[in-house]
């Protein structure tokens, strides 16, 4: 972990829909590397990774990032989902486990489009990117740079962050650009690691072990059978989530998560990862394919 922080440019903007879960106890690791999809046992203190939680069918619940504080401390930081919902059906499988899980409203997610420690690293791929940075307030800052987009990310008890909308809908832009789903209600359940192209963020393990939906994942892996992924689409007006994607009169695909701000509007798309070059559209709007940033793996 990091104890170097520089000034940054602008204010910190609050990023609402960002929460925090906690795990504390002597079995916090063991209990989430046998739940969640990436290698908790292989991140050491102040590191973090992408990971997420699957069903038995290999569908993903939620994502998030996962950051190893201690020994016996983790915490999920959820862009999407619910903390207490999360929480309560991750405490079923607790038993005898010594884990205490919270949900942290306490704290405060921000972000900001500069220019952190680590960001030059984190551009190039860097494994070192994935470190924590501790500010001298206490709080915790994530990078989240990637190709085309310096961002850092900060996890703290101060309340005052910018509630700046504009910047928030950027912020989540970034995110589709680099490849990360935002899913929503409706998204929650639906897709595979692989259809989510989640390993280009490094986000899944197909090695470490037993995990719920982990069968899938493998077998998808090791028989080549992954045929869909996940596509990077733009529009000149807001895209529908869970709406179909058209390829010559037929359904090619689904968008899966959308985000606009000004006149930019992008999407991400389940589509097969092998198709005819067509014009597509989305509920009568044209679409146009766009490559996905890098970067964002850690």
């Amino acid at each position: 972990m990091s104890d170097k922080s520089q000034p940054a440019d602008g204010p910190f903007f609050a990023l609402p829909g960002h929460r925090v879960l906690t795990f504390q106890g002597r079995d916090a690791i063991a209990f989430s590397q046998a739940q969640f999809m990436n290698d908790v046992a292989a991140l050491d203190a102040g590191q973090w990774q992408w990971n997420g939680w699957l069903t038995p069918k290999g569908r993903v619940i939620a994502l998030f990032a996962l950051l190893r504080r201690d020994e016996e401390t983790l915490w999920l930081l959820l862009p999407d989902a619910d903390p207490e919902t999360l929480a309560a059906r991750l405490r079923g499988f607790l038993f005898r486990s010594k884990v205490t899980i919270t949900a942290r409203d306490d704290l405060q997610v921000s972000g900001q489009f500069a220019h952190p420690v680590t960001a030059a690293d984190s551009a190039a791929g860097n494994p070192e990117s994935n470190g924590i940075t501790l500010a001298a307030d206490d709080a915790i800052e994530l990078d989240m740079g990637g190709e085309g987009a310096s961002r850092q990310l900060r996890i703290s008890l101060a309340t005052d962050a910018d509630v700046d909308e504009t910047a928030a809908s950027r912020w989540q832009l970034a995110d589709l650009e680099h490849g990360l789903p935002r899913l929503d209600d409706s998204q929650v359940e639906q897709w595979t690691p692989q259809q989510l192209s989640l390993e280009r963020l490094r986000g899944f393990s197909i090695r470490k072990g037993c995990y719920p939906g982990q069968e899938i994942v493998a077998r998808t892996h090791f028989l080549g059978k992954a045929k869909r992924g996940l596509a990077l689409l733009e529009a000149d007006a807001p895209v529908t989530v869970g709406a179909d994607v058209i390829a010559a009169d037929a359904t090619l695909g689904r968008i899966v998560a959308s985000a606009s701000t000004g006149d930019r509007h992008v999407a991400l798309a389940v589509l097969p990862l092998e198709h005819a070059a067509s014009a597509l559209s989305v509920d009568g709007q044209p679409v146009r394919e766009a490559s996905l940033k890098d970067g964002l793996a850690r």
